[in-house]
């Protein structure tokens, strides 16, 4: 017994199906391969009595309780260093071909010294190219990229970068950027603050190619 304090995550095991769980493979596997001071430590993992126990570094709260307590917006240093080091986990990730694609401030960790720590791989793909086709749903409505919410199936490292830039907005307005209660909102949320796209040169060279691309005008998508 070593004394330290450390966080469990419970997968249960399905016997009747596939044993486990998918998502619990993935995070398993590539958590067990990057290692960084920006990424959330996986120390051990024990399967015992039908379940499997990921055992974690121990991380005081979470981005989105941070932001709750703190009662409005970061700015200056503190603001600064929490998108660095965002950006700089991401990174190391991204080098590595892996995709978190499940980024919010509920999946990001924070420690009372302020170091930040991305969490939650479950979500999480390695990457190639060329691109593989992936699922598209995936990633929480807010933070959901626009070409995802369009049908995109092979998506590239830019859905996480989409991402960080929504929670950057959060940090520095203390309120959620696009707060959209469906795709198609999400999509005219998005679309009233930055414009619609066109496939002309300077706004998005082939957005009318994507499978769910009709009129994607706000007064389009308030009538869809």
């Amino acid at each position: 017994m070593t004394g330290q304090v450390v966080a469990l995550k419970k997968v249960r095991l399905d016997r009747t199906e596939e044993g486990i769980p998918q998502t619990a493979l993935r995070e398993v596997s590539i958590l067990q391969e990057v290692h960084h001071s920006n990424i959330v430590n996986l120390l051990d993992v024990i399967c015992a009595d039908g379940k499997l126990y990921l055992i974690f570094e121990y991380v005081d709260q979470d981005l989105k309780k941070a932001l709750e307590k703190h009662g409005g917006p970061f700015s200056g240093m503190d603001l600064k260093r929490l998108v660095y080091q965002l950006l700089d986990g991401l990174y190391f990730c991204h080098r590595h071909r892996i995709v978190h694609r499940d980024l919010k401030p509920a999946n990001i960790l924070l420690t009372y010294d302020k170091v930040l720590k991305l969490a939650d791989f479950g979500l999480a793909r390695a990457f190639q190219v060329p691109m593989h086709t992936y699922t598209h749903e995936v990633v929480t409505l807010w933070y959901r990229a626009p070409e995802i919410l369009l049908g995109e199936k092979h998506y590239t490292p830019a859905v996480d970068m989409w991402s960080v830039g929504c929670i950057f907005a959060e940090l520095a307005r203390g309120k959620v950027l696009f707060r959209g209660d469906s795709e198609i909102g999400q999509l005219f949320e998005i679309f009233q603050v930055l414009g619609t796209p066109s496939d002309v040169e300077g706004s998005w060279p082939g957005v009318s190619s994507l499978p769910d691309y009709r009129d994607v005008s706000p007064s389009g998508l308030a009538s869809a």
